[in-house]
C-alpha cells in the first residue's frame, strides 16, 4: 500500500507528472481523474493543487515536458555526424518514430489530449522549438532545388511531419484494424523517398 506524504513529498510536481504519464499510457488523457494521480503520487489529492490548478494543467506540463524531448531527439539527429542535408533530414523523420515508441504518454499529451499548445508562453515557445528544427532541416535540403520549384520550407516540412505522424497514428501504436505488411519505418522511408523523389530531390532510378 502507497503511504500518503501529503505535502511533504521530496519533489511533489515531478511525481506528479510521472503519475498522470503512466495513467495516460494506460487510460488516455481523459481517462483519470486528478485523485488518481495523485493517489498514484503517493500524495492527497489536497496536496496537488499547490502545482496544478486541475487535471488539464497536469496534462499541459507532461505536454510541454515531451516537447522538450522531442524537440532534443530532432536536433539530435539533425546534428548527427558528417551526413548528407537528405540523410539527416531521413533522420529527422525517423526521429518522429522513435519519439512516438519511447515517451508514449508524453505524445499523447502531446497530440491527443486536446491541449493547444497557445495554452501558456512555455509550451508554445517549446512547441515551436521542435517545430523549428523541421523547418530549418527543410529549408537547408530545399535549397538543393532549383528556385523556379523550390516549395516553401514551412510547406515542405509540415507535409513531412503530416506524413510522419499519420505513418505513427495509423501503423506504430497498435491500432486496431490498421495491420500493416510493412514495418512503420518502411512505409515512412518509401513515402518521404515518394515526395523527394517528385521534387528532383533523389534520383528516380535510386
Amino acid at each position: 500500500m502507497v503511504k500518503k506524504r501529503g505535502y511533504h513529498h521530496g519533489n511533489l510536481r515531478a511525481a506528479l507528472v510521472e503519475a498522470a504519464l503512466s495513467l495516460i499510457e494506460e487510460k488516455g488523457p481523459t481517462g483519470f481523474t486528478l485523485s488518481e494521480a495523485a493517489k498514484r503520487a503517493g500524495v492527497t489529492p489536497a496536496a496537488v493543487y499547490r502545482h496544478f490548478d486541475g487535471r488539464e494543467e497536469l496534462i499541459a506540463e507532461a505536454a510541454r515536458q515531451g516537447y522538450e524531448i522531442f524537440a532534443d531527439l530532432l536536433t539530435f539527429a539533425w546534428n548527427k555526424g558528417d551526413l548528407t542535408d537528405l540523410a539527416r533530414f531521413e533522420a529527422i523523420s525517423r526521429a518522429y518514430l522513435t519519439f512516438a515508441r519511447r515517451y508514449p504518454g508524453h505524445y499523447v499529451a502531446m497530440f491527443e489530449s486536446g491541449i493547444q499548445t497557445s495554452r501558456s508562453p512555455e509550451l508554445a515557445e517549446v512547441a515551436a522549438r521542435a517545430m523549428g528544427v523541421m523547418e530549418r532541416a527543410a529549408e537547408q535540403l530545399i535549397n538543393h532545388i532549383p528556385a523556379s520549384r523550390r516549395p516553401p520550407a514551412r510547406m515542405f516540412s509540415a507535409h513531412i511531419w503530416a506524413m510522419s505522424h499519420g505513418v505513427v497514428e495509423l501503423f506504430a501504436r497498435n491500432s486496431p484494424g490498421n495491420a500493416s505488411p510493412f514495418a512503420p519505418e518502411e512505409l515512412l522511408e518509401s513515402g518521404i523517398g515518394v515526395y523527394l523523389r517528385g521534387l528532383g530531390l533523389i534520383d528516380p532510378d535510386h
